[in-house]
């Protein structure tokens, strides 16, 4: 199993702290988002992690080689970081990772091992990790679902009423799905009318074509995913 995280993004709403210093290198209770992230990876075992680049990109990749230098790490440049989003940068990762199974994480998550302990021996191959306790707006993934935890919808155009919860940002995703996700990125991504979706648009196509999505429900365990000054300000309080 592989690791991608995906820090090609600017993030403009917590400026000027992302001026000029990537959003994962900002430090929550003494140690970077990236350094957590990393390092609750390798506790569970996963040893190649796949690092999709944009903006400040010198900075991550320093960091990485500079305090993990026995990590397995490639790194990929989104050169399109300003215009495009989270589809086009998981796209990027096809060569590395089709024909893997494969956690994928927004670099913006401060979360709690457990959380990835238990995606990785969850029984799904294909699961989405979901906080139910949570409230829902315009901004968040939202998920709903059927029968046994099964996603028919993951997105934030979701109504808040039909949904379950909020999806994270960290997914695990099978060797067979990943053959059909990264061709399903590849044919969006033609047009650059969806240069700006989010990798979930790509999730709800396969889940039409009847490729099973499961929620992994961790609600009650510590995690944030860090937008706005506000949030990074929550996030030293949870894990400080």
């Amino acid at each position: 199993m592989k690791a991608v995280i995906l820090a090609a993004g600017v993030g403009s709403r917590i400026r000027p702290l992302t001026d000029n210093c990537p959003k994962s290198l900002l430090k929550v209770g003494g140690h970077t988002i990236l350094e957590m992230m990393i390092s609750h990876i390798r506790d569970c075992g996963i040893t190649e992690i796949v690092f999709v680049l944009g903006y400040l990109q010198e900075q991550i990749e320093e960091y990485v080689t500079h305090n993990f230098p026995e990590l397995n790490a490639h790194f990929i440049t989104n050169e399109q970081y300003a215009t495009t989003n989270t589809g086009f940068s998981l796209m990027l990762t096809r060569d590395l990772v089709a024909g893997s199974s494969f956690i994928k994480f927004d670099a913006d998550v401060v979360f709690d091992k457990t959380i990835l302990s238990q995606l990785i021996g969850c029984e799904h191959d294909n699961a989405l990790c979901i906080d139910k306790n949570i409230h829902l707006d315009a901004e968040e993934i939202k998920v709903i679902i059927r029968g046994n935890n099964r996603v028919v919808k993951a997105s934030k155009t979701v109504n808040p009423a039909e949904a379950i919860g909020e999806s994270i940002g960290i997914e695990k995703i099978s060797a067979g799905t990943a053959i059909q996700l990264f061709a399903e990125l590849e044919i969006m991504m033609q047009d650059e009318k969806n240069h700006q979706q989010y990798y979930e648009a790509a999730y709800e196509k396969l889940i039409e074509k009847d490729v099973p999505f499961y929620a992994l429900d961790i609600s009650g365990l510590k995690w944030i995913e860090i937008d706005t000054k506000e949030d990074f300000i929550t996030a030293k309080e949870i894990f400080n």
